[in-house]
C-alpha cells in the first residue's frame, strides 16, 4: 500500500505523486514495487534490503540516491519468541523524491503521522523529515521500555507464589527484545552520527539532532538498566527455584528417615528367627505401639532441628 503525502503546510493525503510530496510505502506489493522501480527509478535492490530483518541501520549512495535504513520499534504478537523487537524502515531520497519503505505495519508510524498532522507544520525538508523519523523512534523505544519495565515488575511479584515454566519463559523473551533494542539504538546512534555530515543541516535541524541524541541515549541507558533488572530477576528466580528444590529435597529426606524407624522395628520382629515374643499374645501390639512411639519421637526430634 502507497500513500502520497504533501508535506508543504501540514501532512495532507494526495491522489497522486507531486514532485517534494512524501510516498510511503507500507507492506509493498508487487504493484507498488513495480511503482517505485518504474516510475520514481528507484534502485530495486533497495527494497530486498529493507525486507530483511535483521537489516543493520546504515545508509549508502548510489547514483544521487541516498538510502537510508533505521531501525524502529515495533510490537509483535503477545505470544512470539520476542514480542518487542525491531524491524527496519526505509528512507530513500534524491532531489524532488521522498520515499519511506516498511515491510510491516507499525504503530510507530500511524502516530507519526498523526502527530505530524497536529503540528500542522509539514517539513521544512528531506532531512528535515529523516531526522524527525529518528526522534518518533527514540520516543517510542521509550514507549515500549515502559511498557516492558511493567511487565518485569509483574514477574517480580510472582516471585513469591507458585514460579512455572511460563513465568521462566516470558522473562527469556523480554530478555530477548532487550537485546534487540539495545543493539538497534546503538545501530541508530552510529548511523545519526554519519548523517549529520551527509545530510543538508540548518539552525533548525541541528536543534531537532540535540534532541534525537538526548532521547536516544535516554532510551540506550534505559534500555541497559531494564537489562541489569530483568538479569537480577532472572537470577532470583532461579535461586527461589532451588530453593524449593532444596526444601523438597530436606523433606522428602526427612519423611524418609522417620518412617525407617518403625520400619526397622518391623523388619526385627518380623524375621524368621526365635526373638522370644512368637507365642506372646501381646507381641504384635508391643511391635506396633513402638513403631509409634519412635515415629513420633523422631518427628519431634526432626521438627526440633527445622527439618520438617
Amino acid at each position: 500500500m502507497r500513500t502520497f503525502w504533501n508535506t508543504t503546510n501540514g501532512v495532507k493525503p494526495m491522489d497522486a505523486w507531486q514532485p517534494n510530496c512524501w510516498v510511503q510505502v507500507t507492506c509493498p506489493v508487487e504493484d507498488d514495487v513495480n511503482y517505485l522501480v518504474n516510475e520514481l527509478h528507484m534502485p530495486d535492490y533497495f527494497l530486498s534490503d529493507v525486507a530483511d530483518a535483521d537489516e543493520r541501520a546504515r545508509y549508502d549512495m548510489d547514483e544521487g540516491w541516498l538510502m537510508v535504513i533505521l531501525r524502529i520499534p515495533h510490537l509483535k504478537s503477545v505470544n512470539s519468541r520476542a514480542p518487542y523487537t525491531t524491524i527496519p524502515l526505509g528512507v530513500v531520497i534524491k532531489k524532488d523524491v521522498i520515499i519511506t519503505i516498511c515491510n510491516q505495519e507499525t504503530r510507530m508510524m500511524i502516530d507519526f503521522i498523526n502527530h505530524q498532522q497536529r503540528r500542522a507544520e509539514g517539513f521544512s525538508d528531506a532531512a528535515d523529515l529523516v531526522f524527525r523519523l529518528f526522534l518518533s523512534a527514540s520516543v517510542w523505544y521509550l514507549k515500549y521500555l515502559k511498557q516492558v519495565s511493567g511487565l518485569i515488575e509483574k514477574a517480580k511479584r510472582n516471585i513469591e507464589g507458585q514460579i512455572d515454566n511460563k513465568d521462566l519463559v516470558s522473562l527469556s523473551r523480554l530478555q530477548d527484545s532487550l537485546t534487540y533494542f539495545a543493539t538497534s539504538i546503538r545501530g541508530n546512534e552510529t548511523l545519526l552520527s554519519k548523517l549529520k555530515f551527509r545530510l543538508p543541516v540548518d539552525e533548525l535541524d541541528a536543534e531537532l539532532i540535540e534532541d534525537v541524541n538526548i532521547e536516544m541515549n535516554q532510551a540506550r541507558e534505559t534500555t541497559a538498566i531494564y537489562s541489569n533488572i530483568l538479569n537480577a530477576t532472572m537470577d532470583t528466580y532461579a535461586n527461589v527455584i532451588n530453593n524449593n528444590m532444596n526444601r523438597v529435597m530436606r523433606l522428602l529426606t526427612s519423611l524418609n528417615m522417620i518412617i525407617m524407624f518403625p520400619t526397622l522395628i518391623a523388619s526385627i520382629f518380623g524375621m524368621n528367627l526365635i526373638n522370644g515374643m512368637e507365642s506372646w499374645a501381646l507381641g504384635f501390639p508391643i511391635a506396633i505401639v513402638l513403631s509409634i512411639i519412635t515415629t513420633i519421637l523422631s518427628w519431634m526430634w526432626f521438627r526440633k532441628r527445622q527439618w520438617l
